[in-house]
């Protein structure tokens, strides 16, 4: 095959001296045979060998050839998707997936008509405000929808905010655009939009990249681009990653609160052009950290304590700080509260090259009322259902997408995908999926209406849902999709291709309650309440379920977790223990909310910083400790984490002994060999003498034990491990006889090398 260019053309490119380089490189349409489109895909790699072009949907790949240079690579396609494509690039033994940076800067007709079909996978690189060049003018090309609108001009601090000067033009299917020329990054802008009757909005940029800090509302000019990331290897071990088969210990955390500076000392940034953000009028001497300051304060502490991932409350723009990001305006635009985007991708960058995951809570559920955003965007309900029965959550006081618009799809699925393209995030987990399920959710009879069959079922959100999540790994292998769910809605954590909904994780919302209710309770009444210790393994198969204590279990007068915890402080603690230990040891990812682990007494608020100085007092000091150690444990033994979802991972050994409320359980590695002897004592009352069956003869070692001195407890325990006796129990062959601390979790190993040195001795 020809190339379609000339050497000279080839030359430009790779000696850095071409004008226009997106008009050579990337995807562009040609008609060689006939009226049969083609498309050629074009990249200089400088560093490599061989290239393909990868299309994710139909999970195929295309070889690239080299055109006059071996490192300038060209592949012509009969295909009619050409734009949602990535480059496999093979340099030395290293083989990477990356996205093409240089897709044209301008919307074509194939743009806009992917865009009407909601299929334009990275429409945020068309729609938006993008840093440019056209016939050698540097400016920046704009363009929205507003399908409604009778007209459209883009104000800013560049033209005086003056809504004559630069009006946008009307292309097909709603879609208005305008290049403004001599402007770039940093400068402010809204729209100005005229409704068809005479109406005036003044909005953001629904596909803008940054936001002014509350409670201005333009947005920023930014090109996302010019950070250059040092997390290649994190990325490329991602790929083949099985987050299934792996530990998952997350630490949840509101970044506003988790620690404060003072406006006395002036924020550090990446840029050095960060103003001072205080908080709320209450706490005027505090301001927020910026991204790039939690990263050296945050970072090193997760790390300490051993956690596999950060989890953040939405960071996505939103006007007040109570909603604590759960009600968005700018869903491409991460808040200014704590610096710029390129501040956030250092916090994401160092997060990576310290081995630690981000997951980033998402809102597709519902978004805020506020005039500037997406409400009423064009004068008429465009994002939002126009029918407030599905249009609106009362009791929220926001708005619902109106998943059966393409165009409105478009923009959510996109969105998904664009926190792991542009910010390298790890993890999506989906807020209030339950409220998106069902149209009759937390309303009334007659305020909700029916789908076409007359069920209660969205249908048209169980659609997005799927799309979502096959295109998000199909795009991103390795990562993790979590629903927040807490109805019984079959198999969400299952393939689409199964019917499910296509997550791979979902929040066990019904073992958080149970757990809660039963440790809050006097452990004299937990005899008659076992089956809260139990009842999850009856459905834990049914889904892939990760263990939470969020964010919402200590708020709103529920009490932090030590107060709702019975007894003087030392039960307290004891309890909280058992519970941490217990959660960790049970089958199912696990997620703690920041605080927890060192055991705050005051419930959370979004105004304030965590109480740190707790942490000079023993017991919260040692119970921070035993979180880190816990995590430790949790890491190391395969048990624990590789066969979560298998019932070969988990097996009673008693949960029947409620007179006690004592239960034991085996659980094991993908090696059968490899196996962990779980043993709990839900009551002040230790047992000196207690039996429980175990598998195979030998040497138990104690690896954990929750009441040990260290961790402030009683240091009861079994003087390092214990030796089996050929006594039948638990219709097991062997058993222990075991000193059951108060309160407590104790963990054994059997020990291969003391248990085969003393057969052979």
């Amino acid at each position: 095959m020809s190339p379609t260019l000339t050497p000279e053309q080839v030359k430009q490119i790779i000696t850095n001296q071409h004008p226009n380089p997106t008009a050579i490189l990337g995807a562009h349409p040609i008609t060689e045979k006939g009226d049969q489109q083609q498309w050629v895909i074009r990249a200089y790699l400088p560093k490599a060998e061989a290239a393909w072009v990868y299309l994710p949907e139909a999970r195929e790949e295309y070889p690239m050839h080299s055109i006059h240079d071996p490192h300038f690579f060209e592949c012509i396609l009969d295909t009619e998707q050409p734009i949602n494509y990535q480059l496999r690039v093979k340099e030395g033994a290293r083989e990477h997936l990356i996205l093409d940076p240089y897709t044209s800067p301008y919307l074509t007709d194939y743009d806009i008509d992917l865009f009407s079909e909601g299929n334009h996978h990275r429409i945020y690189e068309k729609l938006g405000a993008h840093p440019t060049t056209q016939d050698g003018v540097t400016g920046v090309y704009f363009a929205t929808w507003a399908p409604n609108a009778k007209n459209i001009s883009v104000i800013g601090s560049f033209n005086q905010w003056d809504e004559n000067k630069h009006p946008m033009e009307l292309r097909q299917n709603g879609i208005w655009e305008i290049f403004i020329p001599h402007i770039g990054s940093g400068e402010a802008y809204q729209y100005v939009i005229a409704g068809q009757n005479g109406e005036i909005y003044k909005k953001s940029d629904p596909y803008g990249f940054q936001q002014e800090v509350r409670p201005n509302t333009a947005s920023i000019i930014t090109d996302l681009n010019t950070y250059t990331w040092q997390d290649q290897e994190w990325l490329e071990q991602r790929r083949n990653y099985d987050p299934l088969k792996s530990p998952i210990s997350v630490y949840e955390v509101h970044l506003g609160s988790w620690l404060q500076g003072s406006v006395n000392h002036p924020p550090e940034s990446l840029n050095g052009t960060l103003s001072p953000v205080k908080m709320s009028a209450e706490n005027t001497s505090a301001r927020f950290l910026t991204y790039y300051e939690l990263a050296q304060k945050l970072i090193p502490y997760v790390k300490e304590l051993g956690y596999t991932h950060i989890e953040i409350l939405p960071l996505a723009e939103h006007p007040f700080d109570g909603s604590w990001g759960y009600q968005v305006t700018g869903y491409y635009a991460c808040t200014s509260r704590y610096g710029t985007p390129h501040d956030f991708m250092y916090f994401v960058d160092q997060c990576h090259q310290n081995g630690i995951g981000v997951i980033l809570d998402w809102v597709p559920g519902h978004f805020s009322k506020d005039s500037h955003g997406l409400s009423l965007f064009d004068g008429t309900p465009l994002y939002e259902h126009p029918d407030p029965r599905r249009g609106e959550h009362k009791e929220w006081g926001t708005y619902v997408f109106n998943y059966a618009c393409n165009e409105v799809r478009n923009f959510l699925v996109a969105n998904a995908l664009f926190w792991f393209d542009k910010y390298h995030v790890d993890g999506i987990r989906v807020d209030a999926v339950a409220s998106m399920l069902y149209l009759d959710y937390q309303r009334e009879e007659g305020e909700w209406l029916p789908n076409e069959y007359g069920g209660r079922e969205n249908l048209d959100a169980v659609a997005f849902l799927r799309q979502a999540n096959y295109l998000l790994f199909s795009y991103f292998p390795g990562v993790v999709a979590i629903a927040e769910e807490s109805t019984a809605w079959p198999m969400v954590s299952w393939p689409t291709y199964t019917g499910g909904l296509g997550f791979n994780l979902k929040w066990n919302m019904g073992w958080m309650h149970d757990m809660l209710d039963y440790f809050s309770m006097d452990p004299w009444f937990r005899q008659f309440h076992q089956n809260n210790l139990t009842f999850s393994m009856w459905y834990h198969h049914s889904e892939n379920y990760m263990l939470a204590l969020s964010h919402d279990e200590v708020v709103h007068e529920k009490r932090h977790l030590l107060g709702k915890m019975p007894g003087d402080e030392w039960q307290k603690f004891a309890n909280l223990r058992a519970l941490f230990a217990f959660m960790f040891t049970h089958p199912g990812k696990k997620t703690l909310f920041a605080s927890m682990e060192f055991g705050q007494w005051r419930e959370w608020s979004e105004q304030t910083a965590l109480d740190w100085e707790l942490l000079e007092y023993p017991f919260h000091h040692r119970l921070k400790q035993y979180v880190g150690d816990l995590n430790q444990l949790y890491c190391r033994e395969k048990a624990l984490y590789e066969q979560d979802f298998t019932e070969e991972g988990f097996s009673w050994i008693d949960c029947n002994d409620h007179r006690h409320s004592v239960v034991s359980f085996i659980r094991r590695a993908e090696d059968a060999s490899d196996f962990l002897v779980i043993v709990c004592n839900f009551t002040p009352q230790p047992h000196s003498h207690y039996r429980v069956g175990v598998p195979e003869t030998g040497f138990y070692r104690e690896i954990f034990n929750s009441d040990s001195r260290e961790y402030g407890g009683s240091n009861m325990g079994n003087l390092g491990g214990k030796w089996t006796q050929q006594w039948r129990f638990h219709e097991q062959p062997y058993s222990l006889d075991l000193c059951l601390p108060p309160l407590a979790v104790v963990i054994f190993q059997l020990d291969p090398e003391k248990t085969t040195a003393t057969e052979q001795g």
